[in-house]
C-alpha cells in the first residue's frame, strides 16, 4: 500500500485544504464481479468490471502472511476486509461472486467482504470437477 502523500497546492498555506494522493483508482465502478480463488496454500480475489477488466485484486501473499498461513480463513478473511475498503473508494455498491477452488478461506473471503456494506446479488461456484481424473497408479511390486 505504501504511504500517503500530503501535497500542499501553492497558494493556500493559510486555508488548510489539502489533497491526498494514494494508489485509489481514479475509475468509478457501481457494479462488479468479485472473483475469489481458495486454493490450498493461498486466497486470491480479484474485482473485474462487467466486461472482465479487473479492477482491483490481493492475495494472502500480498498482505504479508507467508508459508502455510496464507491458506488460512484468518488471511482470507483480512484480504476481503482490504479489498472491501478499497472497493468502496471506487464507489462500488454491488457485486457478483464467482468462487474457484477447495481453500479454507472461500467463504471467509466473502463474509469479509460483504460486511463492507457491498450487495451481493448472486455466489456461483465455478470449482473446476475432473471428470475421469488422472491415471491411478500402477500397483507396487515387492
Amino acid at each position: 500500500m505504501g504511504k500517503k502523500r500530503v501535497i500542499k497546492k501553492a497558494g493556500q498555506e493559510g486555508s488548510g485544504k489539502t489533497a491526498v494522493s494514494s494508489r485509489v483508482s481514479k475509475k468509478r465502478l457501481e457494479r462488479g464481479v468479485l472473483y475469489v480463488e481458495a486454493t490450498y496454500n493461498n486466497t486470491k480475489l480479484s474485482l473485474a468490471d462487467l466486461q472482465g477488466k479487473i479492477a482491483l485484486w490481493s492475495s494472502s501473499g500480498a498482505m504479508g502472511f507467508s508459508g502455510s498461513k496464507k491458506g488460512t480463513p484468518f488471511a482470507a478473511s483480512k484480504v476481503g476486509e482490504m479489498l472491501g475498503d478499497r472497493a468502496i473508494a471506487i464507489g462500488l455498491k454491488e457485486v457478483d461472486v464467482i468462487i474457484k477452488g477447495v481453500g479454507a478461506g472461500r467463504e471467509s473471503a466473502l463474509r469479509a467482504f460483504s460486511t463492507k456494506g457491498i450487495n451481493v446479488l448472486s455466489i456461483k461456484d465455478r470449482t473446476p470437477v475432473p471428470f475421469n481424473g488422472p491415471k491411478p497408479p500402477k500397483p507396487r511390486r515387492v
